[in-house]
């Protein structure tokens, strides 16, 4: 995640238009970017939320150098299937129309454990058009 919001970081403070979507059930991903602040997750606004009532301004926040910041959310760690809750809100972004915001990039900070599938979905439902793939040397890092 510390990675994740650096690479946003630097990429809108270089001009471009950035999405940071959070793809962790702990919902830490986009912290850094808001100065601390914890936001809502799309599935405890949705838990909330009657579905025509669903505003995309209510689930995305603007983050340092306006980068446009959403959290996904889950189960509890260990409980569940992240997974599903990153395709819930990838589809729910859609639906809501999230691409006419025309973002320069969006970066995808999801989960990499051989456990959850939840890595797979930006690739899967063709949400990303390159993924890469960032570890650091930490205890089990990926």
């Amino acid at each position: 995640s510390t990675i994740s919001a650096n690479i946003s970081a630097s990429l809108a403070a270089g001009g471009m238009r950035v999405l940071q979507v959070g793809c962790d059930p702990k919902h830490d991903s986009t912290r850094l970017l808001l100065h601390g602040r914890r936001i809502e997750t799309v599935l405890d606004y949705l838990k909330r939320t009657v579905p025509d009532k669903c505003r995309l301004e209510d689930i995305v926040y603007e983050g340092v150098f306006g980068i446009h910041c959403v959290e996904a959310g889950g189960p509890e760690p260990g409980v569940g299937c992240a997974g599903r809750g990153i395709l819930t809100t990838f589809e729910l972004l859609d639906r809501l129309g999230i691409r006419n915001n025309n973002y320069d990039t969006v970066v995808y900070d999801v989960l990499g454990d051989v456990v959850c599938g939840g890595f797979a979905v930006p690739i899967r439902k063709e949400y990303a058009d390159k993924v890469y793939i960032i570890t650091s040397g930490e205890y089990m890092s990926i």
